[in-house]
């Protein structure tokens, strides 16, 4: 992609999901996720009616009286953006393909984070990170993320999300919110999501294409495994290969709902037809 060809998409997708955030996603965006990021502030005597977790054990044991922990909210907020480069995002079939959604997605949680003056940071990972931006604010700096996600040429087409959320545990101290973009058909990283939801406040959103739910049947197919290039001739007419398909499919589908919720983490699905506008409104409302 050429230097004009790129200011062009990154302009276009720019005009498009600044215009989201501003009208729909700003508000929303901020009454979800205000008051999330706690700071310490001060001790002071527990009083009848405050929260037991807050008390501080260690100077309520040196003076013989409970204390608690005050916060207060913290101003700013910090978002990273985790994003699949793998070469299953390369799949499509209806008009866009999986990374143009992500991305437009991505832009449009920045843009929204921006509003909010919030920091924005990205990790894109695929079996390995393969780019780090740390968390800065401003419009140049959306549209250096936006650029990325554009430009970015994958090294690998596997995918190791537990990778990612170690990384993320790493180098992320201070709670953030966070949204891995992903169509999860990885597995394996139920631990690494647990410890890394602990610290922060986290949301995955599965971007998925309808025809990778089943296979149809029109007989003898040659097909290629974005992830290991490997080039197979698949029978769509058996009834076995189709099923199979399915369970392994809805296996991983099981797998990121049922590790996102036993983490505590958010979820939303969005398939690329429809409308991601809605699912983000929809999943902020609900919050």
């Amino acid at each position: 992609m050429d230097t004009k060809e790129l200011l062009k998409k990154v302009r276009k997708i720019e005009i498009k999901t600044r215009r989201l955030s501003d009208h729909i996603f700003g508000g929303e965006y901020h009454s979800t996720f205000k008051g999330r990021g706690m700071t310490f502030s001060e001790v002071r005597q527990y009083q009848f009616g405050d929260d037991v977790r807050n008390i501080d054990w260690n100077v309520t044991a040196r003076t013989n009286e409970p204390h608690i922990k005050v916060f207060e909210e913290e101003r700013e907020l910090t978002m990273m953006l985790m994003v699949d480069v793998s070469g299953s995002e390369l799949f499509g079939t209806k008009n866009q393909f999986k990374d143009e959604i992500v991305t437009e997605i991505a832009a449009t949680l920045a843009f929204s984070a921006t509003q909010n003056n919030d920091k924005i940071g990205l990790i894109l990972f695929s079996d390995q990170i393969e780019l780090y931006i740390p968390p800065k604010k401003g419009r140049s700096h959306v549209l250096r993320i936006i650029r990325e996600l554009l430009e970015h040429e994958s090294k690998s087409k596997n995918t190791n999300i537990a990778e990612g959320l170690k990384f993320l545990s790493n180098v992320m101290k201070k709670k953030a919110i966070v949204f891995v973009l992903s169509d999860f058909v990885g597995d394996d990283y139920k631990q690494n999501l647990k410890i890394a939801s602990g610290r922060h406040d986290i949301t995955g959103i599965r971007v998925y294409d309808k025809h990778e739910e089943a296979i149809p049947n029109i007989g003898m197919v040659q097909m290629e495994d974005v992830e290991t290039g490997e080039m197979m001739l698949v029978n769509t007419g058996s009834k076995k290969v189709r099923q199979d398909y399915s369970k392994f499919y809805n296996e991983k589908v099981s797998y990121f709902k049922d590790s996102f919720a036993k983490s505590g983490a958010g979820v939303i699905d969005c398939r690329v037809d429809e409308s991601y506008v809605k699912k983000l409104l929809g999943y902020f409302k609900r919050r």
